[in-house]
């Protein structure tokens, strides 16, 4: 963070900002970054003819209701590279020249009161910056700590000190939690992490701020480090308060899919309603998903998944609660009330096609595999179909791929056992085909004719050769000593193939 320069001359918007003007409203855009090094105090026409730059121009009362003096000041204000031009609200013109101050890029500020209090309070404001800045967070810490560790308590008291600017609290990964949604969609934001105790943020502080001085902005983040603790302190509340419900919904899913042999209706019964009570689909049927940290492709192993996952999961996720169960989390979801029993297979479908998505799109934070089962008829099967789903994304060894349990075969199972311990005896087993296979075409064509099941035409197909070449691959690879239609040589085969193609 950078250290705001408490000493250095205040600018235009600071002088709006910090509040010294009672009722203050600015007309005009531009120029709100020009400092202010003086005051002049203006009761006669003649003295806008001798203005020095960086001034703040205070017109009385008198001179100001004349609206023709006021656009005078303005122009002999841009003339003369003032900072502003000031008028008491209540003697401006019924139409104040607000356009012009925008032309000409001098702000032309309307307060309420008497115009000398209104000079006495910008030359004191002016004359000790640093006062005026170490007011403005020494209120901002006072409200903060009347705020508490509630969070939108601390966004209000945030917004009351800096009036200028739209504050938001975000997850980890920028899923809105409060405040203004504007925030987020700057260009420039202020951002500050909320840490935890191990020093991951539990939360992100974001800021935008309408006035961009350089001054100004790092005023803003000398007050946002203010709210930093409170928050801290909301977000570790709340982070227990979810760690403590992963830890009853882990129990509450067991006693859901594993009841007890002794346990009478009543307690089933029971444990059902609590289900119930946290949104959990109960009715079938039931489509069972998993999700399993995934291994990276430079072979580091993926972060372990947690409240990062629980807030992807909210924003791809496809739905349903998610539950850290066994070795993985896992979700699953109903058709929609009322709605007809969809076709299993076609259900199963859009199931890993939208979990394959979800996946995809959390997989550029935190890799992923997935898994999907069912449909299952209830609660009673859900516990069997969890264990499809974690079983489906066991051999879905790849970052953002998605096995459905019903279809895994031996390119799925063979993907899951350790590539590495298993290199060297695979090379052993095809060393006469890797020696004659050059550029890798034989090894391919052998792996794709296993995943056939041994049919030439398949293969062909998936290859995108003609069936002849394919025919022709294999007594070259007959020739060599191995036989894809041999059982006894099936397997070892298949594997062997699988491992070094993994490999390469």
């Amino acid at each position: 963070m950078r250290r705001p320069d408490l000493s250095a001359p205040m600018t235009v918007a600071e002088l709006v900002q910090y509040g010294p003007l009672p009722g203050v409203r600015v007309l005009g855009t531009t120029g709100r970054d020009a400092q202010v090094l003086d005051v002049r105090i203006v009761d006669r026409r003649e003295a806008l003819d001798d203005l020095r730059p960086h001034t703040a121009v205070v017109l009385t009362e008198a001179l100001a209701r004349s609206g023709w003096i006021v656009e005078m000041a303005l122009r002999k204000a841009w003339e003369q590279a003032a900072a502003c031009v000031v008028v008491p609200e209540t003697a401006a013109a019924v139409h104040p020249p607000g356009a012009l101050a925008d032309r000409l890029g001098v702000p032309l500020l309307l307060i309420g009161g008497d115009a000398l209090e209104g000079a006495v309070r910008i030359a004191s404001a002016v004359s000790r910056p640093d006062a005026g800045r170490t007011a403005l967070l020494a209120d901002a810490a006072q409200r903060l700590a009347a705020a508490g560790p509630h969070v939108e308590r601390v966004l209000a008291a945030l917004h009351t000190a800096l009036p200028s600017t739209s504050l938001a609290l975000t997850d980890p990964v920028g899923g809105m939690l409060a405040g203004r949604r504007a925030a987020l969609d700057s260009a420039q934001p202020v951002r500050l992490d909320v840490p935890g105790p191990d020093g991951h943020p539990l939360a992100v502080l974001v800021a935008d701020s309408r006035s961009k001085e350089a001054g100004w902005a790092s005023t803003v983040e000398a007050v946002l480090r203010l709210a930093v603790p409170p928050l801290t302190a909301w977000a570790a509340t709340r982070r227990l308060a979810e760690e403590q419900l992963d830890r009853r919904s882990e129990l509450l899913l067991h006693q859901l899919t594993h009841p007890s042999e002794d346990e009478d209706e009543q307690a089933r019964a029971h444990v059902r309603a609590e289900a119930a009570a946290l949104g959990w689909p109960l009715a079938g049927p039931l489509i069972a998903f998993a999700l399993r940290p995934a291994v990276a492709a430079d072979g580091g192993a993926a972060p372990v998944p947690g409240p990062v996952l629980r807030a992807l999961w909210a924003r791809y996720g496809i739905g349903g609660p998610l539950i850290a169960y066994e070795d993985c989390w896992v979700s699953w979801r109903s058709a929609a009330v009322g709605s007809p029993v969809p076709d299993p297979e076609v259900w199963l479908r859009q199931g890993e096609a939208q979990l394959r998505t979800a996946v995809r799109a959390i997989g550029d934070q935190l890799p992923l595999a997935g898994g999907v089962a069912g449909p299952t008829g209830g609660t009673d099967t859900l516990g069997m179909a969890l264990a499809d789903a974690r079983a489906a994304a066991a051999v879905a060894a790849v970052p953002g791929s998605v096995v459905r349990a019903d279809r895994m075969g031996p390119a799925q199972l063979l993907s899951a056992l350790p590539a590495e311990a298993l290199r060297r005896p695979a090379e052993v087993v095809l060393a006469p085909l890797l020696a004659a296979d050059r550029d890798g075409t034989l090894l391919r064509t052998l792996a794709v004719v296993l995943d056939q099941g041994a049919a030439p035409s398949a293969a062909a197909e998936i290859l995108g050769v003609h069936r002849n070449t394919v025919a022709a691959r294999l007594e070259r690879i007959r020739a060599l000593g191995f036989d894809p239609e041999d059982p006894a040589q099936r397997l070892p085969l298949h594997l062997a193939c699988r491992v070094l193609l993994a490999e390469s």
